[in-house]
């Protein structure tokens, strides 16, 4: 065991207050080589620095970044489980960009098995294989993998510090460890002598963390109950501290303007702002200038009064021309054909439909825009942000700042919204540019909304073409080819290490569903056009289960079969666990396959992130147009952690679905986009958001991910109520195109 001071070279900050001299459990000594996974988790600790403890009590330690989704305080559930301490004054915090943290569960999901047909023996090639995150120093939030990531480690690294800490008060009473118990902190002796974790904690530190085993479910405390959030009280309260929010003695403000094209600079004439009373210096930042200046406002206001000689876009500069690139890539080879069961072309049947789909570019508009605070200080360099990637963002701010990233320290903050877009390292980047040119002053720098949403990495638009084959009413043949540009190649040419071969993720959502369909296809065409994109809530699952999903309507209706009905007989034909989120949200929502007038009701399902996720979305006609009004949901993550917590996230993930599915849309001319704020990026509000009734099952055979699953399904359980309503089809997204919805 070691002090805090052996794990990471900075003191760790919650907000302001400081947690120092604390002892950390479950230390990952670097030059151990790991153990085999396959031996069992029962034998070895995987995590580290998980638990501090000092004088004020016990700190959790975790490596996930809280963006709203609550995974602070369900990880701190899990370690807190086995430690035996009060959720009452528990403390938690974001740790430093460290391999101790790497996240083992986005391998485990990148492995090429599809996640439904997953035995024993995959699932423990997968955990083998996770470990190799621990050689990429992959830390990070994302994919849906917070939960899998943790529930087993983090709950050893809490009964590791437990056992260590009942060892040194064994040793301190001379008794047996196995003679003692524990709670809410303390150890008790047989004779009920208590000593606090406080006390114990510095013997502690000096003791080799002996073996454990974990409790069984039924002795859960806190995990499969609903626990008040940790964040509540101070996001309740104003009180949380966010990135923007970062004040410090001297500091000075700063902003960016890039170019709209996404592309160079040629020149820019900052003599207007230079003028302006309080702004102290315009930088070059190659691909756009930075303003620093006394407050944030004006900043913003000086680099609108740059003159600015933007260089072109590399990339088609209209919507139009866009789409025709997309388009266009159906006629190369295809990338992929990860489901390719039966023979397609070979399927016969009395009913044959085709059908095409698009949907536009989105972006991620998360309510606090991009910022960060940065300070370089006697050649070291401080970075307070909100982000996914701590050591990503550690190494990205050291290349701008001309530093190692050992000279780099990283403060993960609370984010207003990440969704993917936080993964990226451009706002980082320019904050340390921005903080080199003032040498030891803090210097807070905040995007423009305008800013923010003009130079997104968006969700990529797509579009799909799709064939079905109906025989005597039953499902013969699915055969579907997608086009759009790849999330993944694009992260991975922007790293140097461009990708060939078969990208999975660019039909994710569509390859890899429990349908039995006899004869099975998805194609993938990667289209390139060279307009930044990124990861977006649910990555190409989100228009993935759009195409499927109306699709498969579209067959149930060429069939003559209820929409429900038709799919149960195809799920449960391959996986029960997601025909039973099926039953579930039909007996939720007392589907009888007719609805009266003026009502719609449509069903869409999707197995994403390792979840089985059924919709109901029920629509009526209103004197402002066609309103949403009720959405039931099913879902199944094997194991409910917190299960208010898992509603939140179903209904939120379905909202930021609905919300693109209704009026989502970023289009372009000369090159930019040409949404900047929410007045032109409209999405539900109070007033046309439904109603919600979320059920949990826990029938799936291992945990799966909550954050992103709702959304896949909602576009296309939409698109399917409207379709109910109104007798038209809707192809295309978003849907004001084409219909009267209420805003």
């Amino acid at each position: 065991m070691s002090r805090l001071g052996r794990i990471a070279r900075r003191t760790f900050l919650v907000g302001t207050a400081a947690v120092a001299g604390g002892v950390a459990f479950g230390v990952y000594k670097l030059n151990e080589t790991p153990p085999n996974p396959l031996e069992g988790l029962e034998d070895r600790t995987a995590l580290n620095a998980f638990v501090v403890i000092d004088g004020d009590g016990v700190t959790i330690v975790t490596p996930k970044a809280e963006m709203g989704q609550g995974v602070q305080s369900t990880w701190a559930a899990l370690v807190a489980e086995e430690l035996d301490v009060s959720w009452e004054g528990l403390r938690v915090m974001h740790g430093p960009p460290a391999q101790a943290y790497y996240n083992s569960a986005l391998l485990q999901m990148a492995m090429p098995f599809i996640d439904y047909r997953v035995g024993g023996m995959q699932d423990r090639l997968r955990r083998f294989a996770g470990e190799g995150g621990k050689l990429l120093q992959l830390q990070l939030t994302g994919g849906s993998t917070s939960m899998k990531d943790g529930f087993e480690r983090a709950r050893i690294a809490g009964a590791v510090a437990r056992e260590t800490l009942k060892a040194a008060a064994a040793e301190r009473l001379g008794l047996a460890r196995a003679d003692l118990q524990t709670e809410d902190g303390q150890v008790i002796a047989p004779d009920g002598t208590r000593l606090s974790y406080v006390d114990l904690a510095a013997a502690a530190a000096g003791i080799d963390p002996p073996r454990v085993s974990l409790r069984p479910k039924s002795e859960w405390r806190f995990l499969g109950k609903s626990m008040p959030r940790l964040d509540m009280v101070g996001k309740a309260t104003g009180t949380a501290q966010f990135a923007i929010d970062t004040r410090l003695p001297g500091m000075k403000f700063a902003t960016v303007r890039m170019n709209p094209r996404r592309a160079g600079m040629r020149s820019f004439d900052a003599t207007r702002a230079e003028a302006m009373a309080g702004v102290e210096k315009v930088v070059d930042l190659g691909s756009g200038i930075g303003v620093i200046a006394r407050n944030t406002w004006l900043a913003i206001q000086a680099a609108d009064a740059v003159d600015i000689d933007w260089e072109p876009a590399a990339y088609p500069e209209t919507t139009e021309a866009l789409f025709d690139d997309i388009a266009a890539a159906f006629d190369d080879e295809p990338n992929s054909m990860a489901q390719d069961d039966g023979d397609v072309e070979a399927a016969e049947g009395d009913t044959e439909i085709t059908a095409e789909y698009r949907v536009p570019y989105l972006a991620h508009a998360t309510m606090e825009p991009m910022n960060a605070t940065a300070l370089l200080e006697d050649g070291r360099l401080t970075i307070w942000c909100g982000n996914q990637a701590p050591k990503i963002a550690q190494d990205a701010a050291a290349g701008a700042a001309g530093l190692m990233p050992e000279d780099v320290t990283v403060h993960t903050t609370y984010m207003g919204g990440g969704f993917g877009r936080r993964g990226e390292t451009d706002f980082t980047r320019y904050a340390a540019m921005l903080a080199a040119e003032v040498p030891g002053t803090p210097v807070n720098v905040a995007w423009s909304r305008e800013e923010d949403m003009r130079n997104d990495h968006f969700r990529p638009g797509a579009i799909a073409r799709y064939r079905g084959v109906i025989a005597s009413g039953d499902a013969v043949a699915i055969d579907g080819k997608l086009a759009a540009p790849s999330v993944i190649q694009e992260q991975s040419r922007r790293s140097g290490r461009e990708m060939d071969g078969a990208d999975r993720e660019l039909v994710a959502g569509a390859f890899d569903q429990p349908y039995g369909f006899p004869n099975y296809r998805i194609t993938g065409y990667r289209a390139r056009t060279d307009l930044p994109i990124g990861h977006w809530r649910s990555v190409s699952a989100s228009f993935n289960g759009f195409f499927f999903e109306s699709f498969v309507d579209e067959m149930a209706h060429a069939a003559g079969r209820d929409p429900l009905d038709f799919r149960l007989e195809l799920i449960r034909r391959e996986h029960a666990p997601s025909a039973a989120v099926l039953e579930a949200v039909g007996e939720m929502a007392g589907w009888t396959g007719s609805t009266e007038g003026g009502v719609g009701r449509g069903v869409a399902f999707s197995y994403t992130f390792g979840t089985p996720v059924a919709q109901i979305v029920e629509v009526a006609d209103s004197d402002r147009g066609i309103r949403i009004s009720k959405v039931w949901i099913a879902c199944d993550p094997g194991t409910a952690l917190d299960p208010a917590n898992i509603e939140a996230q179903m209904t939120g993930g379905c909202l930021f679905g609905l919300s693109a599915a209704v009026a989502g849309e970023i289009s372009f001319r000369d090159g930019a986009a040409e949404q900047g704020n929410f007045p032109d990026y409209e999405m539900l509000r109070m007033h046309t958001s439904p109603a919600f009734e979320v059920r949990i099952l826990e029938n799936n055979a291992f945990l799966g991910g909550v954050g992103e699953p709702g959304t896949p399904p909602a576009a296309a359980a939409l698109a399917n109520a409207v379709f109910d309503l109104t007798g038209t089809r809707a192809r295309e997204l978003p849907l004001i195109r084409s219909f009267d919805m209420m805003l």
